[in-house]
């Protein structure tokens, strides 16, 4: 039986890093594309509750839905693709990096979580940049972290979240596992006024910095090696655990 693979993305549909993403995929079997009709950046976790979805089919295997990056997956997994149930799900290539405390604002990384909650083994990758992206160095990465999920499954409620630094292929020095980093957030809040005299606000501010601890996926970027960092869908934290119960509540 033929391999089915389920990719989808947060920056919508018509991103050129889904389309080389499907192409390398193909190598591995049958690959579906289902996508947000527009950019969903920083969707997170979310779903549609309040609003019924719309699905256009765009080209053979090609689907956009009007919805988040979790919708993409759940419509494809209990729906479209509810008789041939995907063997691995793959989200990316997200344009901009995942890393550290990004990854609770990412809806791509929400998208390998929601394949993960459903019992799939998926995996999101993210290609730290700003702009002039170099997907076509991808191809290796993807199909050999894609092809050794296929083999060897991942442990029960683990997903993979892969940064890859925005470089030529030759300029990338390996794969590193990692753990994931810390964020140090500057965010302000900008306020400006439209014609009418109405405020409106922009969340902005200096560009994020990070804490300067090895093995992390941070650490990995500096040093141009491809960041594979593994994720637990269960957030508990033992320790407080422990502490918490000596609380006496």
């Amino acid at each position: 039986m033929s391999i089915s693979i389920l990719v989808t993305n947060d920056d919508g549909v018509h991103s050129e890093g889904l389309h080389f993403l499907a192409n390398f995929l193909k190598k591995l079997g049958k690959v579906c594309i289902v996508a947000p009709d527009k950019e969903k950046s920083a969707a997170s976790h979310s779903l549609t509750l309040i609003h019924p979805l719309r699905v256009v089919k765009i080209s053979k295997n090609v689907f956009s839905v009007d919805g988040t990056p979790t919708d993409c997956v759940i419509y494809a997994v209990r729906g479209l693709l509810k008789n041939k149930r995907p063997d691995l799900v793959v989200a990316g290539i997200n344009k901009g990096a995942n890393l550290g405390d990004d990854i609770t604002y990412s809806g791509t990384v929400s998208a390998a979580m929601e394949g993960a909650l459903l019992g799939i083994p998926s995996v999101s990758f993210s290609m730290v940049g700003r702009k002039d992206y170099c997907f076509d160095a991808a191809e290796d990465i993807v199909v050999n972290i894609c092809s050794k999920v296929l083999k060897n499954g991942l442990p029960k409620d683990t997903l993979l979240n892969v940064n890859i630094p925005n470089l030529p292929k030759e300029q990338l020095g390996g794969i590193m596992i990692t753990r994931q980093g810390k964020r140090i957030y500057r965010d302000t809040i900008v306020k400006k006024q439209d014609p009418r005299g109405n405020n409106y606000y922009w969340i902005g501010g200096e560009e994020p910095i990070f804490e300067q601890n090895k093995n992390t996926d941070f650490y990995a970027i500096q040093k141009n090696m491809v960041s594979v960092t593994p994720l637990h869908l269960d957030l508990t934290d033992e320790d407080a655990l422990k502490v918490l119960k000596k609380w006496k509540l």
